[in-house]
């Protein structure tokens, strides 16, 4: 049994590629081929452009695939929302598609831009849009550089953006949200009926979340004296509860927690101050909850 997997190609293929490895799954992508290999010989990887992923999971070509929950609403497509997975390009933050337009520009709101033209990547989302405003607009397809039309060929544009530093620096001016994305990992409406598919797809979730999830944060172990651990607990911003152990010496317990990295530059000093001992921070590959 294989398990057919999309990558996606362009922009999210780097950002997904180092999520799989840091899961414990390499991927081996060559530059001439839109096939890659990887270190588990039941999943099979083909690159394809996030835009169409729907597509070929729909069809069956692909049993699962990572994608942009704007390019499943956009197809229209029927397929499963296996798993959630809060990465973009460069963060771990959502993206917005955003309605946006010269920064010198009367419009301050959709409702001015009726009888206008809109250009987007994102052509039934934005028609839907504007449609739920009741506002006649003709959204024209981009074939890219979307930032640079207005406003010689477009009024206005609906674009996807992260920090929206591109639109700054295009001069344009952000009047709405249109959608809010995210990646997920989608799954073959039949692939995911058979059980031993759909076990190995959700194994490869699990293990995604996990990484995910272990980004930004550390282990702490460190040993207290019993009496002196309350203190210690009250200094702890802890994922769930800390894990107390008890030593050979029964006086003294072990502690073992995760926490925010960024937080480890304060918490440890006060730790010492609780007096806590033999403070050990680690890092984590995985955190499956």
């Amino acid at each position: 049994m294989k398990i057919r997997l999309g990558i996606p190609k362009g922009s999210l293929q780097e950002a997904t590629t180092q999520l799989f490895a840091r899961a414990g799954l390499s991927i081996f992508v060559t530059s001439r081929s839109y096939f890659a290999t990887t270190g588990d010989p039941e999943i099979e990887c083909m690159l394809i452009r996030a835009q169409e992923m729907a597509r070929y999971v729909e069809h069956g070509a692909l049993d699962a695939g990572l994608t942009g929950l704007d390019w499943v609403v956009e197809s229209g497509l029927e397929v499963v929302t296996v798993s959630d997975l809060i990465y973009a390009k460069q963060s771990r933050g959502k993206v917005r598609w955003v309605l946006a337009v010269p920064e010198d520009s009367q419009y301050q709101r959709a409702e001015d831009l009726g009888n206008r033209i809109v250009a987007t990547e994102l052509v039934s989302v934005t028609r839907k849009y504007f449609e739920s405003k009741n506002v006649a607009v003709q959204v024209e397809f981009s074939w890219g550089a979307t930032e640079v039309k207005p406003p010689m060929l477009a009024d206005a544009i609906v674009e996807v953006t992260e920090t929206g530093s591109s639109l700054k620096a295009n001069r344009l001016r952000i009047i709405d949200t249109v959608l809010e994305s995210n990646t997920q990992i989608i799954a073959n409406k039949k692939a995911w009926s058979d059980a031993a598919k759909r076990r190995k797809i959700e194994n490869l979730a699990l293990m995604l979340r996990g990484a995910m999830d272990a980004q930004d944060r550390v282990g702490l172990m460190l040993n207290v004296r019993k009496q002196d651990l309350a203190g210690v607990l009250a200094v702890l911003p802890a994922l769930k509860n800390p894990t107390i152990s008890t030593l050979s010496d029964e006086d003294w317990v072990a502690v073992n927690t995760i926490i925010e990295e960024s937080t480890a530059w304060q918490v440890i000093p006060r730790l010492k101050e609780a007096k806590g001992q033999g403070i050990v921070e680690y890092p984590l590959n995985k955190v499956v909850m």
